[in-house]
């Protein structure tokens, strides 16, 4: 009995050697990052920027995935893993236009309308260990993401919703200016200028008005913005139609005709949300939008059609479309900057454990232009839209103050060229490797 104690001893001594087991640390949550409506110049230097600061915090944050076609690609768990990408590609990010991953316009229903919906992004962020929500988008992403923030604490599941801001529109509260306006605005204004030097050469024999139909719902930035192909070194006979400014027909044809007579040809730049005195947009085709806005285009041959009917002269009219916003080209270098700087802060943002907000672009000075970053809670942002101010627009209503001008400028200067081949810009294209799903059944949309 006395040596079977032996190994007992033996035992109790070896366990006071051993160490006790150290407990495995969790892993850090994933990221989702998504890009949302319509797609702009700059708007993947938003996803670099996101991309790139996530990997250099792997500790705070694992993968980043991204979702397929925005929004949808979380409600039908179609993700996208980024980690499978190259440090080469995701740099080539910064200098290449549209959405890498895909965008959608699909605007979700309120938390009332449609909880169902919301419990499915939930579920998809859990079985994917996903604790970060970056949403990239304007005024109805903002809303999503606020929305997503507070269903998230209701249902008590860790996630930290940052909406990254995005619009060629320029309409998001707050923020000084919208990435993806700049490049817009650089692309109307020098198009402008362009086609102005072009009806002026044909002028005495053939073309006096040219007429270019800009986007803009309800806000007249980047209308504004082809009254910047005028400056003192070079003036040009241009009349703005605004969103802001309800459309009279005998003034504006009065000042058409002033120009034509006092310069021989003009260029008017209108906006596709310019409405008459009635209310309705003068482009208004009776068809909705899937967020439910009335489907716009074709104001241009409206004005130019009136233009040749009352004061018989010859037109011609373009619509800039989506050649405005997919212009990387000639970006301006401050957009590509800020857009990239939104991206990064909105990770810095998470991590510093914010959540429901969206960096800011803070203006500073401007001359010479600076800017900071800020924050804004989203709480503030969600369906606040930002209208031109009555002081930037000159008193006759078809042009820009000097307060305009000023505000606009920094805003368009600075060249940022992609590389290019063979005379054509080099774009990257991502493998867009997806994500195994864990989920079973399918979700429609």
């Amino acid at each position: 009995m006395a040596k079977a104690k032996k190994p007992a001893k033996k035992a109790a001594k070896a366990s006071k050697k051993a160490k006790p087991t150290k407990k495995a640390k969790a892993a850090p949550m994933n990221a989702f990052y998504a890009q949302s409506g319509g797609v702009t110049a700059v708007i993947n230097a938003s996803a670099c920027g996101v991309i790139e600061t996530a990997r250099k915090h792997d500790k705070k944050i694992g993968k980043v995935y991204a979702g397929r076609n925005g929004i949808i690609g979380a409600l039908t768990e179609d993700l996208i893993d980024t980690s499978k990408e190259s440090k080469g590609n995701i740099a080539a990010l910064r200098h290449t236009p549209s959405g890498a991953f895909g965008s959608c316009r699909y605007k979700l229903k309120s938390l009332e309308q449609n909880r169902r919906e919301y419990e499915r992004l939930i579920e998809v962020f859990k079985a994917h260990n996903i604790g970060y929500f970056f949403y990239n988008g304007g005024g109805d992403s903002a809303d999503t993401c606020f929305k997503i923030s507070q269903l998230s604490k209701e249902m008590g599941y860790p996630l930290q919703a940052i909406h990254v801001p995005k619009t060629v529109d320029n309409d998001l509260p707050i923020t000084d200016n919208c990435p993806g306006f700049g490049s817009v605005a650089k692309y109307i204004a020098i198009s402008t200028r362009e086609a102005t030097f072009d009806v002026a050469s044909m002028a005495k024999t053939s073309t006096k008005v040219f007429v270019i139909e800009v986007m803009g719902r309800h806000a007249g930035w980047i209308a504004a913005a082809g009254a910047l192909a005028s400056t003192k070194d070079c003036e040009l006979p241009i009349v703005i139609l605004f969103p802001e400014v309800t459309f009279d027909e005998a003034k504006f044809l009065a000042k058409v005709d002033d120009a034509v007579k006092k310069h021989g040809y003009c260029t008017v730049v209108v906006s596709e949300g310019v409405k008459g005195p009635d209310g309705k947009f003068l482009a208004d085709q009776g068809l909705k939008d899937a967020f439910g806005h009335a489907q716009l285009g074709g104001v241009a041959p409206v004005i130019a059609s009136m233009i040749r009917a009352k004061l018989g002269l010859k037109f011609h009219w373009a619509v800039a479309d989506y050649l405005q916003r997919a212009s990387r080209h000639i970006a301006s270098k401050s957009d590509v900057e800020q857009a990239y700087a939104m991206g990064k802060a909105a990770v810095e943002l998470a991590i510093k454990g914010h959540n429901s907000v969206m960096p800011t672009v803070v203006r500073k000075k401007n001359k010479p232009y600076k800017w900071a970053v800020g924050v804004a809670p989203l709480d503030k942002v969600a369906n606040v839209e930002k209208m031109m101010p009555a002081d930037f627009i000159s008193s006759d209503g078809f042009g820009i103050t000097a307060k305009c001008r000023t505000y606009l400028e920094p805003l368009i200067k600075g060249e940022d060229y992609p590389p290019y081949k063979d005379g054509m810009p080099q774009y990257v294209r991502l493998k867009n490797v997806p994500l195994k799903k864990k989920l079973k059944g399918e979700f429609s949309v």
